[in-house]
């Protein structure tokens, strides 16, 4: 796993308007026992999460570097991990560990977490149920 790098600036130098640049993965998706009910954690369901990593990728543009960005197939599977890991109660604190979890182990200024829980115990149709956060080193 990479170790967390130094902080990253506020903005990106190379660009006009200072703003980060971002990588996206979508659509991790692994069997998770998280929810209130007792047939949640027993039974388990499928969540997945898609994520947007705030960073400067500049750097490893301009070198081909892949230490010099946020190594996404490590990212996943970090990921990967905490779906399948300690259960909660609540999609929210999903969404909080990962993105606690990616802000430590990534040189990334910040993260947008999105968990879904497409087969919540809901009474009536409907097509999903997410958590949509923003965290920042900041």
């Amino acid at each position: 796993m990479t170790t967390a790098a130094t902080v990253p600036p506020a903005g990106r130098s190379g660009s006009p308007s200072g703003d980060l640049d971002t990588v996206s993965l979508t659509g991790i998706t692994a069997t998770g026992y998280h929810g209130v009910f007792e047939h949640e954690r027993r039974d388990g369901q499928p969540f997945a999460v898609d994520l947007t990593l705030h960073l400067d990728l500049q750097p490893a543009g301009t070198s081909d570097d892949l230490a010099r960005t946020a190594h996404y197939g490590e990212v996943a599977e970090l990921v990967h991990g905490i779906i399948e890991g300690e259960p909660f109660d609540l999609i929210e604190a999903l969404a909080e560990t990962i993105a606690a979890a990616v802000l430590a182990a990534f040189p990334v200024a910040a993260v947008d977490v999105t968990v879904h829980k497409p087969k919540a115990p809901i009474t009536v149709p409907f097509g999903d149920v997410a958590v949509t956060l923003r965290r920042s080193r900041a």
